[in-house]
């Protein structure tokens, strides 16, 4: 009998008809500041009247930027879907330093490894992502996120689209409030 292929469970919360997309780096301060923000924009702005989907941004100067976002996306294609990639987002941004090197370049993970890095993650998140890590399906999922940033001429993280044009005047440091007006304004 064969097992059915794993597939990634879409990191999008909420069903309402406006369209918020948030293109992130998992140990970005920023975007690890927007993130924070999901439940609460959720709740300001109602799950009924908006759609908040996350992208996976990686990027190059964030040094084990691909290991952790391959992390994120895996977690998402184990039982219990987005819930872990939302888990595993939340644990990074709370450990970032851990996950991320001084000033892009220098400190103690420099002696770090795609292994130790992602048994922090499991450590933290108390998932199992090494079987989930070597997914075939999970190189598709990697490139679609790559793909629609792309697509979208997007290049840093956070950046914010609503109804897929992207909002400049939105920044993570706003208050959710200013977000929820902007979205149902």
């Amino acid at each position: 009998m064969n097992t059915p292929e794993p597939f990634a469970d879409p990191l999008s919360w909420g069903h309402g008809p406006r369209l918020f997309e948030i293109f992130l780096e998992p140990t970005c301060p920023f975007s690890v500041r927007a993130f924070n923000k999901l439940d609460a924009l959720l709740e300001a702005a109602g799950p009924q009247k908006i759609t908040v989907r996350l992208w996976m941004q990686s990027q190059p100067w964030h040094m084990f930027s691909p290991v952790v976002t391959r992390c994120v996306l895996a977690a998402s294609m184990l039982p219990g879907g987005k819930e872990n990639a939302k888990k595993v987002l939340a644990v990074v941004g709370a450990h970032r330093e851990e996950f991320e090197f001084e000033k892009h370049c220098r400190g103690p993970n420099m002696e770090a490894t795609p292994n130790s890095i992602i048994a922090g993650i499991e450590n933290y998140s108390g998932l199992s992502l090494d079987r989930a890590f070597e997914f075939p399906a999970l190189v598709a999922e990697i490139k679609r996120h790559a793909k629609y940033a792309r697509q979208n001429g997007i290049h840093v993280s956070p950046t914010f689209m609503i109804d897929g044009l992207i909002q400049n005047d939105i920044g993570s440091g706003d208050p959710v409030e200013s977000w929820a007006a902007k979205l149902l304004g």
